[in-house]
């Protein structure tokens, strides 16, 4: 494998930064970014780079065994829950779903600090 084939699902301020340091890496292609606010700052990120942005999470799915990550950092149940159920139901057993508190550890050791979002331990 020579590159990660990403999908970010969710840009706002918590998709942000994240997907800063994702544009950055060479070994990273993201294949797409998803959020209901074509306006949200991580929106208007990936379309200065050319990543292709969608306000309809699913045609992000369409190809979804080409994606190696799947990025869910809307901290949102119902968008988790609609992910895993696509993965199950498409037999999709190669894409990992990487939740929201994953991307908050990251970014807590990228910062050298504890990074907040908006996502509860209650919801995985």
């Amino acid at each position: 494998m020579e590159h990660f084939k990403v999908a970010v699902i969710g840009a706002g301020h918590a998709g942000i930064e994240l997907l800063e340091r994702l544009l950055e890496a060479d070994f990273v292609d993201i294949v797409g970014v998803a959020d209901s606010n074509e306006n949200a700052p991580g929106m208007l990120l990936a379309r200065e780079h050319q990543v292709l942005t969608t306000t309809d999470m699913n045609s992000l799915l369409v190809n979804s065994t080409e994606i190696d990550i799947i990025i869910d950092v809307t901290g949102v149940k119902a968008v988790r829950d609609a992910l895993r159920s696509h993965m199950q139901e498409s037999g999709n057993y190669h894409t990992v779903i990487m939740h929201e508190r994953i991307s908050a550890l990251l970014l807590s050791l990228f910062n050298g600090e504890m990074v907040e979002t908006k996502a509860s331990d209650e919801f995985y």
